[in-house]
């Protein structure tokens, strides 16, 4: 039996035994981490916390909401036993009928039926099995990444664990953070907290690249458990773009994790630029469901059809 609980109602250690346990379990659903990315969560629960389903609330114009916070890719179900498209159908027909508005990603491994109405569009992350030697993962490396790699070291830009993660998100903000990426001053600090709490929990670690002269180029915020490691925030200097420090980075990260049970998640981009860097160390694309649900009468269906278009580009504080 599938129940709803308000966040007041969850017993907290059984959920994050549940995602300690469960098969595809990740990061993203320790009630730690939802708790600093978002002010109010509840949950479906299946019988003694065998599989969960975390769900963001809000509420604005008397419109009670699920939305993805921040800061987490994928959500959906988890479960300690084999997922099914039948067992993600059941958890999207418990969410109870006054949340009018469901706008969520599922997981990569949350499978639904090709026709379902609510798959409201494909998400899309890029993964690398880190398992095999690291001259076999550098023989399917694009030609151009290898060229910025070279590049970087003839420049001799080096990468470092013991970057600040302020550097980072100063960066962010000071570059592509000024081209209308829709960030308070109050996500950027949930941001930095969230990355020195997962520093405390061993969860979270740093890769930077300084020029020769020692000037901060770029880092990148990695997020360990379940044996991934997720690429979870960057933050680059026009200087990265014209060295190579990125790619450099990058290929440390997987020179140093080559041969581990361990897989990158780059997390994805529908930026094409992005989406080209990542494959260019041989990730291979994976595919996450973005559900929408629209419950609401039907004069307000077509404003809040705008809102949840609104909102997944970008163009919207609503959420």
């Amino acid at each position: 039996m599938i129940r709803f609980l308000t966040h007041d109602q969850i017993d907290f250690d059984r959920w994050d035994r549940c995602i300690d346990e469960a098969v595809n379990g990740i990061f993203y659903g320790y009630s730690w981490f939802l708790d600093m990315c978002t002010a109010n969560w509840a949950a479906l629960v299946e019988d003694d916390y065998s599989a969960v389903m975390p769900l963001p609330i809000r509420k604005k114009a008397g419109i009670s909401y699920a939305y993805q916070p921040f800061f987490i890719q994928q959500l959906g179900v988890f479960s300690t036993s084999s997922l099914t498209a039948e067992v993600t159908l059941r958890f999207l027909e418990a969410i109870p009928p006054d949340i009018g508005l469901v706008d969520v990603n599922l997981n990569t491994f949350n499978p639904l039926p090709a026709n379902y109405p609510a798959i409201g569009s494909r998400g899309v992350t890029y993964e690398l099995d880190l398992i095999l030697p690291y001259g076999q993962l550098l023989q399917n490396y694009s030609k151009n990444t290898r060229r910025n790699i070279k590049k970087a070291r003839e420049q001799k830009v080096f990468v470092t664990s013991h970057g600040r993660p302020e550097d980072i998100i100063h960066a962010f903000r000071q570059n592509r953070g000024l081209k209308g990426v829709p960030f308070s001053e109050k996500d950027y600090l949930v941001l930095k907290h969230l990355i020195y709490a997962g520093m405390h929990k061993g969860m979270a670690s740093l890769k930077c690249a300084y020029s020769q002269t020692n000037d901060f180029c770029g880092g990148i915020v990695f997020f360990k458990s379940h044996q991934k490691s997720v690429w979870l925030f960057s933050g680059t200097t026009p200087q990265a773009r014209e060295n190579g420090a990125m790619s450099l980075l990058v290929d440390e990260f997987i020179r140093e994790h080559a041969g581990k049970e361990l897989v990158l998640d780059f997390e994805g981009s529908s930026d094409p630029k992005l989406a080209r860097f990542y494959r260019g160390f041989g990730s291979q694309e994976c595919v996450f469901l973005q559900i929408k649900m629209n419950r609401l009468p039907w004069l307000l269906k077509p404003l809040v059809n705008s809102f949840l278009w609104l909102r997944r580009t970008g163009r919207t504080a609503f959420g």
